[in-house]
């Protein structure tokens, strides 16, 4: 779990005050300090936060501040002060995301528009899919249309999604950083608490537009982290991503758009049929935002002894990372409920998918490794996830559920594996993930003994005997 979501430690002050800001600037040497606003971390990819420029905390948003574009950058400026929305400036979000797709993936691939070559075979691949994926599911199929995307597309029908999961955790740090101040403070300081929040939502907007926008160059679906990020019954693959992704491989491209058509297509059955999951889900993120707690204990030390003559007291102290979200008891418990719910949905998908493409295709197994090798390596996929909730999902965790959703299918059949979904009680735990056999077994006694009962209280022999005895101890007037 990383330690501070989306990155977030403590922000240098913001220089404001004409040759005092500058004076303080010079002295930090221009990238001595911290390497942008917040503690902001560099993502992967080619300018912004993460490339050129990185010490100037609106590299991201004004490139290399060439002077003929410094109109359009104060502009921009103008446009993130005088923010007054929610903890993230999505508007901004949007346009960063947008401008670091433009840029292409660091290996020079541009995005492009989908032509009807490729929309035709994404459509084909996911019709493919859903008739192999009735022989290993007892769930219907749950996408109602299959799309191509390129990468802007994708950014365009993800984004609400990235603000149902982040906006709770930037509304939890916003809140805590306009409350740090002292309540008599706060009312003679209001105009530089909303530039701050104005600030942060723009900076907030600027990481998570550039950690969209980089992801957008890896993906080749819209379920890729585990969580359903396109509209409802829409399977969606992004056809240029695909051709990076097989590129050397040594497997038919035929081949690898058709198993990550299944994966994809396996992913919209699960989250159509099992209607609590996504709430289940995103509300352990809504916990996790509720649990974070923010050391202010600092900061109100540094305000009591401030000294106006020496401004940079406050910078210092800022840098220290004083907004440091720490671990709490609810944040661990939401967070674990979150990884092991993360991990059944792929575990579950990966059983699936591997049953359906065994027999049919003869890269079945090397693509499944692939796959199972890229999440334990991480990538872009996985530190974006992790900036932006402070999640890591552990890969351990998605083999082992994998194991226990291929015994499950072994000892009860696809029917009874697949009806664990019903509800969120009967799914097994973290524990049931360390001894997935024992899971299996134990279930298994429980639900027979659970028939049983089920079936003496339907037909009423469980009480008929007792009424007998009772009625022939009265007859014979003993006890």
């Amino acid at each position: 779990m990383s330690d501070t979501p989306f990155g977030f430690g403590l922000p240098p002050e913001e220089p404001d005050d004409g040759d005092e800001g500058k004076k303080k600037d010079q002295q930090s040497g221009g990238g001595q300090g911290p390497a942008n606003p917040f503690g902001f971390g560099g993502l992967p990819g080619a300018g912004g936060l993460g490339g050129p420029g990185a010490d100037n905390p609106l590299a991201a948003m004004f490139g290399s501040l060439n002077p003929n574009d410094l109109g359009a950058a104060f502009q921009q400026l103008g446009q993130m002060l005088s923010y007054e929305g929610g903890p993230v400036n999505w508007d901004m979000a949007k346009q960063i995301a947008r401008q670091t797709v433009s840029q292409g993936t660091q290996d020079g691939v541009k995005d492009a528009s989908i032509g009807p070559a490729d929309r035709s075979a994404v459509e084909e691949a996911v019709r493919l899919a859903d008739l192999w994926l009735d022989d290993a599911t007892s769930l219907p199929s749950g996408a109602g249309s299959a799309v191509a995307w390129s990468r802007a597309e994708w950014v365009e029908a993800t984004l609400p999604a990235w603000k149902e999961l982040v906006d709770p955790v930037a509304e939890r740090v916003g809140a805590a950083m306009g409350d740090v101040l002292p309540e008599e403070m706060q009312a003679m300081a209001g105009p530089l608490i909303g530039m701050m929040r104005s600030m942060g939502g723009a900076m907030f907007g600027t990481q998570i537009g550039q950690a969209v926008g980089v992801l957008a160059g890896e993906v080749v679906g819209s379920t890729d982290i585990g969580l359903p990020l396109g509209p409802v019954g829409k399977a969606a693959l992004l056809p240029l991503n695909i051709k990076a992704f097989g590129k050397d491989l040594g497997v038919p491209q035929e081949e690898v758009r058709l198993y990550l058509a299944l994966r994809e297509a396996a992913h919209q059955r699960l989250f159509a049929h099992v209607p609590w999951l996504r709430s289940h889900l995103y509300g352990a993120v809504d916990g996790y935002a509720r649990g974070i707690k923010v050391d202010t204990a600092k900061l109100e030390d540094v305000v009591g002894q401030f000294d106006p003559a020496n401004p940079e007291q406050l910078q210092d102290a800022l840098q220290q990372g004083m907004f440091q979200p720490e671990d709490t008891p609810e944040q661990k418990a939401a967070l674990a409920r979150l990884e092991t719910a993360l991990a059944l949905v792929e575990g579950w998908v990966d059983a699936v998918v591997h049953a359906a493409a065994k027999p049919r295709l003869t890269s079945a197994d090397a693509l499944r490794e692939t796959l199972r090798r890229r999440r334990a390596t991480g990538g872009p996929a996985e530190q974006t996830f992790a900036t932006l909730i402070g999640l890591e999902l552990r890969p351990r965790r998605l083999r082992d559920a994998s194991r226990l959703w291929a015994s499950l299918t072994d000892a009860r059949g696809v029917d009874g594996r697949d009806g664990l979904w019903a509800h969120p009680d009967m799914l097994p735990t973290a524990s049931d993930l360390d001894d997935p056999d024992g899971f299996v077994h134990r279930e298994q006694m429980d639900f027979s003994e659970l028939d049983k009962m089920l079936g003496e209280a339907a037909s009423g022999t469980a009480e008929k005997p007792d009424l007998k005895k009772d009625e022939g101890s009265g007859d014979d007037g003993t006890e």
